[in-house]
């Protein structure tokens, strides 16, 4: 006998909904209805779920969550008391779903079970939430936000009274009352989107940027000079800098460090206005505010500092002596770490490629630092260190050759 057999089960949520768009289903979760704990255990399901009865199907690791209701006890994501009993139908456990669209199901024919519109509002391109309990969980704002990044190649729009509830929770405090691991979970998700722009103008649109991340909130509305930026505001460059970054790499690290390139232009005194002298070293005190608020990754961090320091020295490369461009090397830790130097340069193109008109262009920058690179980390550090007459020597005469090699493989630096 099936670990299932017998037990009414329904395929619910992101793999319906995922089908019905003709996308690739990623993962698989099932609703059983009218099944106790025991019954599940008793059948080898393994239980993973704390705060409500989650389990994993003993051959195929699938989750299956038993029926269950929720109620709202306490402000935050945490303040839910969960009921869960043979009793719970699955139009009970489906109406405390975020998203009309997340809220489908199939029974094991394949039959669609559609109680709360969700079909209509996927063939109309529509977000919207099922009921007012949305309003409960401040998460999902933020789930809101994710899927309209996944689905904004689609056309999907978020509904006016959906938008308008999510700004009564920002209004209401609700997001105050995130945790910090769980935003930074939802906005690394985000990032991953083919479109990730989209996450942060929907919360901007909604007031919960200025809550979350004010560093890149306060971007909008700040001028660049028109002759380097087009589209003149910040926010609208950053965003278009992200999406790029998207297009040039899946990495995770890529993409936040683009979020984050330009976030000293957010405190650049409005008398020097719209030049952003020193934007790049301000900016590195922004990046560990949020790093260390959101308890972001070291490695984006880290990527995050070094492109917010050196991006302006690399858009720049051909301008530099021979001197400087070692002096970058070396701050960007190139000769240790080579594959985040060039994390850096696709961070550095899609900054470049990501203005108005630039999308299409050319980056020879990164072709240039990449051979010089090359040239300098070629040289034989250990027989360098072994001709110098003294100890103290040795850096001087490490730095020179790497320059000697930097300017034969570019003629034309000083």
């Amino acid at each position: 006998m099936s670990a299932t057999e017998g037990l009414r089960t329904y395929l619910v949520g992101g793999a319906v909904r995922d089908r019905l768009l003709g996308r690739a289903v990623r993962e698989r979760d099932y609703v059983v209805v009218g099944a106790s704990v025991d019954e599940l255990l008793n059948r080898g399901f393994q239980q993973v779920g704390k705060d409500f009865p989650v389990f994993l199907h003993p051959e195929t690791k699938d989750e299956y969550a038993l029926a269950r209701t929720e109620r709202k006890t306490a402000p935050g994501y945490h303040g839910f008391a969960v009921h869960a009993d043979p009793g719970v139908t699955l139009e009970q456990d489906l109406l405390r779903r975020d998203l009309t669209v997340n809220a489908l199901a199939e029974d094991q024919r394949g039959e669609l079970i559609d109680p709360y519109g969700g079909l209509a509002d996927l063939q109309a391109r529509v977000l919207r939430h099922v009921s007012p309990a949305f309003a409960e969980d401040p998460v999902r704002i933020l789930r809101l936000a994710r899927f309209a990044a996944r689905f904004a190649d689609l056309g999907f729009r978020i509904a006016d009274e959906t938008l308008e509830l999510t700004r009564a929770m920002v209004a209401a405090g609700e997001v105050d009352a995130l945790v910090p691991d769980r935003v930074w979970q939802e906005m690394a998700r985000a990032l991953g989107e083919d479109r990730p722009s989209r996450f942060f103008e929907v919360l901007r649109e909604c007031g919960a940027l200025a809550r979350l991340l004010p560093e890149i909130d306060r971007l909008w509305g700040v001028p660049q000079p028109e002759k380097w930026h087009p589209e003149i505001d910040t926010g609208v460059h950053v965003m278009l800098v992200l999406d790029m970054a998207a297009r040039l790499s899946p990495d995770l690290e890529v993409r936040f460090a683009a979020l984050c390139h330009d976030l000293g232009k957010g405190n650049t005194p409005e008398d020097i206005l719209p030049s952003h002298h020193g934007h790049e070293e301000r900016g590195l005190a922004l990046i560990d505010g949020v790093c260390d608020r959101l308890r972001i990754p070291n490695r984006c961090r880290e990527l995050a500092r070094v492109t917010a320091a050196c991006h302006g020295l690399v858009h720049k490369v051909e301008e530099l002596r021979a001197g400087t461009i070692l002096d970058l090397l070396d701050r960007s830790d190139a000769f240790r770490r080579p594959e985040r130097f060039r994390q850096l340069l696709t961070a550095c193109e899609a900054d470049y490629r990501g203005r108005t008109g630039y999308a299409e262009r050319d980056y020879p920058q990164a072709r240039i630092l990449g051979r010089l690179l090359e040239a300098a980390a070629a040289l034989d550090v250990g027989a360098i260190a072994r001709a110098a007459s003294e100890p103290r020597l040795i850096p001087e005469r490490i730095r020179s050759a790497r320059i000697a090699a930097i300017k034969q493989a570019r003629p034309d630096l000083l």
